[in-house]
């Protein structure tokens, strides 16, 4: 009840709290050196302008967050055992948090005195970077791991805990996430396993073919994407990948089209999440891998039963980093303006009624298959 109160969300092993617990209590000698707690972007600040500083959108994924009141939370603090001086200064992810210092100059050849931007978690880069930064917007995202990300005016919590609830990089927004740890991940796996005998950038094109000759639910065959474990819906570190249904009537095209389809399934579990949280999506703003091929955008369209809708930017977080640098820099008011002035949105590509219609089958094929196997992994 209290993380749920105070940190919008479950303990899982990616956070940094259970992290900085599991050195307490196995690297007593190396806790007690502990002076801070900083997550990679926020050491790279300190070495360009030797502050020491975090933001909201970062800090909420911490789990030492309150993510409601924008504060280190003492309560969490104290539950664990933990001295708030590991804790550093919040800044806004659009303001100044330091210039670049003669040092970090002489490190990097950037001159001395560029003020240097809050910054911003991943994802919350991602969403700026094709302008889902206010309530009605969702973004889908793959990278090596798949996320969808839904902007809200408050912080509002999934009562399952199956989905993540953030602080946006945008002032006074938060977000509710859903995360599949293994999405252009477990393409990759298995372009690299079973397409050697292409070239990546060729077996890319190559297997997105083959999974487009095959027809819906690819005759049967399901792939479950949780080569790493798994975060929404099952917040389950031990779930395992399979294919489910493989006979001699399969080829490589069919494995190619369950992967993706597994994916993509894997995304709908958390945009039905969204959806059951009465978020209001009416469509999905694509970024990342599943943005790039006409077949992937037309699959997620036919399997959320939505219309999807690419940028014309294709940077994602990098271009969402950019843009809270430039309002830092006092080049735009604030990020919606800085999104206005760069973004522009692509014509909406629409689902195929009978095509999410068919999808109904091999959809609840996939979601049955992990309570089913759960024991086994």
């Amino acid at each position: 009840k209290g993380l749920r109160k105070w940190a919008c969300n479950p303990a899982l092993e990616g956070f940094t709290l259970p992290k900085v617990l599991w050195l307490k209590k196995r690297e007593p000698a190396a806790f007690k050196r502990l002076a801070k707690v900083v997550l990679p972007k926020d050491y790279i600040r300190f070495k360009l302008t030797g502050t020491l500083a975090t933001d909201p959108s970062d800090a909420s994924a911490t789990l030492m967050f309150d993510t409601a009141k924008l504060r280190w939370s003492q309560d969490i603090l104290k539950a664990v055992g933990l001295k708030s001086h590991l804790t550093v200064d919040v800044v806004g992810s659009a303001e100044n948090s330091g210039l670049v210092s003669a040092e970090g100059a002489r490190a990097t050849g950037l001159p001395a005195g560029i003020p240097v931007a809050g910054g911003g978690a991943d994802n919350a880069c991602g969403a700026i970077g094709v302008g889902a930064v206010t309530p009605g917007e969702a973004v889908a995202s793959w990278g090596t791991s798949g996320t969808v990300v839904a902007p809200t005016a408050s912080p509002l919590v999934d009562p399952g805990l199956r989905a993540h609830t953030f602080c946006h990089a945008v002032p006074n927004t938060w977000y509710v996430m859903g995360v599949m740890l293994t999405a252009g991940g477990a393409f990759g796996w298995f372009r690299d396993q079973c397409a050697k005998d292409l070239t990546a950038a060729d077996a890319n094109v190559a297997l997105n073919d083959e999974a487009a000759g095959v027809a819906i639910g690819a005759q049967g065959l399901t792939f479950l994407p949780y080569l790493q474990g798994e975060r929404t819906p099952h917040r389950d570190a031990s779930a395992r990948g399979a294919f489910i249904g493989l006979s001699l009537a399969h080829s490589r095209a069919h494995m190619s089209r369950a992967v993706l389809e597994g994916i993509t399934f894997g995304l709908r579990d958390s945009v039905a999440i969204l959806q059951k949280m009465d978020l209001p999506l009416s469509r999905i703003l694509l970024t990342g891998g599943g943005a790039k091929s006409p077949f992937l955008r037309q699959l997620q369209a036919d399997v959320f039963g939505l219309p999807v809708v690419r940028v014309n930017r294709e940077e994602g977080p990098a271009f969402g980093a950019a843009l809270l640098a430039g309002v830092c820099a006092g080049i735009w008011k604030d990020i919606p303006s800085a999104c206005k002035a760069t973004l522009n949105r692509l014509p909406a590509e629409k689902p195929d009624k009978k095509a999410h219609k068919a999808f109904a089958a091999p959809y609840k094929r996939y979601t049955s298959l992990y309570p089913l196997l759960r024991g086994n992994f």
